[in-house]
C-alpha cells in the first residue's frame, strides 16, 4: 500500500529553548520562500496569505514543554488542502532527557470520496536536519549520506543493531568499475532524494565492503545495489535476510526517478504506522479557533462568528476524514498480518510434520543399516546436493533439462531477481520447477489425481521431487481476478493450440519467497491433459494485488 503522509521524528540533546529557536528560524526560512508574511506572526491563528493559515500554541510547565506550529494552505481549483505540523518538545516525567521534532506533512482532499495525494519530502525537514544535530537511536541523522570507510564499519554496525532505532537504515554499494564520488554523485543522489528525515544514509566504499558484508554475512549489498536495513535486525538469523529489501544496480540505472520513490515507500510508510515516542504521543489536540473581528456592527460580527465556526466545521471533517483514513488502512494493515501469520502457520505445521516423517524415516533407515553390519554406511555424513543452480539466469538456461515445462514468460524480469535475491530463492524455484516436471507427466498421463497443490500434499513417490503444498495457490482472491489491470498482469504467453488467443490467465502460483518487498512468485498454467506440459509465465516480483 502506497503510504500518503510524510513524516519525520528525530531527537537532539540540546535543550528545549535552543531547540525551539531554530525550528522557529528554519520554519520562518521556509515560510519566507513561499512568499508568506511573516512579519507580525503571534500565538494562535495567522492568516499569512490568502487561503493560507498558521497557528501556533505552545504550553510549559510541570508536564513538560511544547511549542507546535500548524500550517494549512487551501489549492486552487477545490484540491484540497495542504496541512503541515512541526512540533518541538520536552517532557522529562517519562524520564526523557532528549528534545524531540516532529515533522508531519498531508493532504487533506476537499471531499471525502476523493483520494489524498502522497507527500514528498518538504523543503524544512532539510533545513532543520542542517540546523542542528538529531539522532535516532546511535545513529546520527542527516541531510545527505555518509560514507562508511574501513574504520567505520564496526559503529554502523552496532548502529544497525541498536534496538533503539526507529529509522531505517539505507546502504548504498559502489560497483567496483566506478569511482565513489562519482557513484555518489551520478546514481545515490538521486536514490536518495525523497529520504532525508525518513532513513539514515550511508554510501559503502569497496575498502569497507568486505567487513561490512562479513559482519553481515547475511545482509550483504555489493554490486551497485541498495540494501534496506529494518529497524529490528538479527545478523545470525538467515531468514531475517528476507525483511530487509535490495534494490538492484539494474533497477538503479533503468529509472532512477521511479526507483526513488520505490526506495523512499517503506521507510514513508514505515515512520506512519510507527508508534510515535511517549513524548509525543502525549500532546494534547490541537485546536486553534480562528480570531473574531473585533470592529464593525454586531451584524458583522455575527457573519464573521459564522465563518469562523464553518472554518472549524470543515477542518474537523478533514480531520475526522483523514482519521477514517489511517483506520481503514490499519485495520487492512492487520488483515494482512493475519493472512501472511495464517500462511505461515500452516506451511510451518506441514513443514514440521514432513521433517518428523523423514527424520523417523531416517532412524528406521540407520537401524536396518546397523542391523545389516553397515554401521559405517549408516552414520557416514552426507554430502549436500550440488546440482542447484547458482543464480536465476543459470535456472533459465537449465530448463531444457525439464521437457514438460515450458517457459514462456520474461527472461529479462527473471535475471533481474539476481540482483536482489536471497538465499533460498533460486533453491525454491528449482525445486518448485522439479516437481512441476513430476506433476505434468503424471497429469499428462491422467495420472495426478488432482490440481499440483493437491499432488503436492499427497505425493510420496521415492522418484517424485517434494515441495511444499503450503507454497502453492491455485487461484488468486476474487478482487485480483475481477480487476482489469491487475487479471491482465497475471495473462501471459501461451501456444495457440493451449488457447486460440495465446496467451492465458495464469492465476495458480507458487511462493517463492516472502518477507520483502520483493517477494517473488512462480505463475503457471496446467495444460498436461492437452498438450502434456505445464506453461510458466512468470518467475519475479510478486505482482500487484491488496497487499502490495
Amino acid at each position: 500500500m502506497e503510504p500518503r503522509g510524510y513524516r519525520m521524528v528525530l531527537s537532539t540533546l540540546k535543550d528545549f529553548v535552543s531547540t525551539s529557536a531554530v525550528a522557529e528560524r528554519q520554519l520562518y526560512a521556509w515560510l519566507d520562500g513561499k512568499r508568506y508574511d511573516t512579519s507580525a506572526l503571534d500565538e494562535g491563528r495567522n492568516e499569512i496569505a490568502q487561503g493560507v493559515t498558521l497557528d501556533r500554541d505552545s504550553a510549559s510547565g510541570r508536564r513538560g514543554a511544547y511549542t507546535r506550529w500548524r500550517l494549512r494552505e487551501a489549492m486552487p481549483g477545490n484540491e484540497g488542502t495542504w496541512q503541515s505540523t512541526l512540533v518541538v518538545r520536552a517532557d522529562h516525567r517519562v524520564g526523557d532527557r532528549n528534545t524531540w521534532m516532529q515533522v508531519d506533512v498531508e493532504h487533506r482532499p476537499a471531499a471525502p470520496e476523493l483520494a489524498p495525494k502522497r507527500a514528498k519530502t518538504p523543503k524544512v525537514a532539510g533545513l532543520l536536519l542542517e540546523a542542528l544535530d538529531w539522532h535516532d537511536g546511535l545513529a546520527e541523522v542527516a541531510r545527505s549520506p555518509k560514507f562508511i570507510e574501513p574504520e567505520d564499519v564496526d559503529e554502523v554496525i552496532e548502529e544497525l543493531c541498536d534496538q533503539d532505532r526507529r529509522l531505517p537504515i539505507v546502504v548504498a554499494s559502489i560497483p567496483y568499475d566506478v569511482g565513489p564520488a562519482r557513484w555518489a554523485d551520478d546514481v545515490v543522489e538521486e536514490a536518495y532524494r525523497s529520504l532525508p528525515g525518513l532513513a539514515i544514509m550511508y554510501v559503502l566504499t569497496p575498502r569497507a565492503q568486505p567487513a561490512f558484508n562479513s559482519a553481515l554475512e547475511y545482509h550483504p549489498v555489493f554490486g551497485g545495489g541498495i540494501r534496506t536495513y529494518l529497524p529490528g535486525i538479527d545478523p545470525a538469523w538467515q531468514p531475517d535476510a528476507q525483511r530487509h529489501p535490495v534494490m538492484s544496480k539494474a533497477t538503479l540505472r533503468a529509472d532512477p526517478r521511479k526507483a526513488a520513490s520505490t526506495l523512499a515507500s517503506l521507510p514513508q510508510r514505515l515512520a506512519l504506522r510507527q508508534p510515535l515516542p511517549p513524548a509525543l504521543d502525549s500532546l494534547p489536540v490541537q485546536r486553534t479557533r480562528p480570531r473574531p473581528a473585533q470592529h464593525g456592527s454586531d451584524f458583522q460580527r455575527l457573519r464573521t462568528e459564522n465563518e469562523t465556526l464553518h472554518a472549524m466545521l470543515s477542518e474537523a471533517e478533514q480531520t475526522e476524514a483523514a482519521n477514517a483514513d489511517e483506520i481503514r488502512d490499519l485495520r487492512l494493515d492487520r488483515q494482512q498480518a493475519l493472512r501472511r501469520a495464517t500462511d505461515a502457520e500452516g506451511e510451518n505445521d506441514e513443514l514440521y510434520t514432513q521433517l518428523q516423517r523423514m527424520r523417523r524415516r531416517v532412524r528406521a533407515l540407520e537401524s536396518r543399516l546397523v542391523e545389516a553390519g553397515a554401521y559405517d554406511l549408516a552414520f557416514a555424513p552426507v554430502e549436500e546436493p550440488t546440482d542447484y543452480p547458482p543464480t536465476f539466469s543459470a535456472l533459465l538456461s537449465r530448463l531444457p533439462e525439464l521437457p514438460n515445462v515450458a517457459f514462456t514468460g520474461n527472461r529479462k524480469t527473471t535475471q533481474q531477481l539476481d540482483d536482489q535475491t536471497e538465499r533460498n530463492w533460486v533453491e525454491t524455484a528449482w525445486d518448485a520447477l522439479l516437481a512441476l516436471q513430476d506433476y505434468a507427466v503424471a497429469s499428462a498421463a491422467g495420472t495426478a489425481g488432482g490440481d499440483f497443490r493437491s499432488w503436492c500434499a499427497r505425493s510420496s513417490s521415492a522418484d517424485a521431487h517434494p515441495f511444499s503444498a503450503g507454497k502453492v495457490k491455485m487461484k488468486e482472491s476474487d478482487t485480483v481476478g475481477n480487476r482489469g489491470a491487475w487479471r491482465k498482469q497475471r495473462t501471459f504467453p501461451v501456444p495457440r493450440e493451449v488457447h486460440r488467443n495465446g496467451r492465458v490467465y495464469m492465476e495458480a502460483h507458487v511462493r517463492i519467497g516472502g518477507g520483502s518487498t520483493i517477494a517473488p512468485r512462480l505463475h503457471f498454467y496446467d495444460d498436461g491433459p492437452g498438450t502434456g506440459r505445464v506453461y510458466v509465465g512468470y518467475l519475479g516480483p510478486h505482482l500487484t494485488n491488496t497487499r502490495t
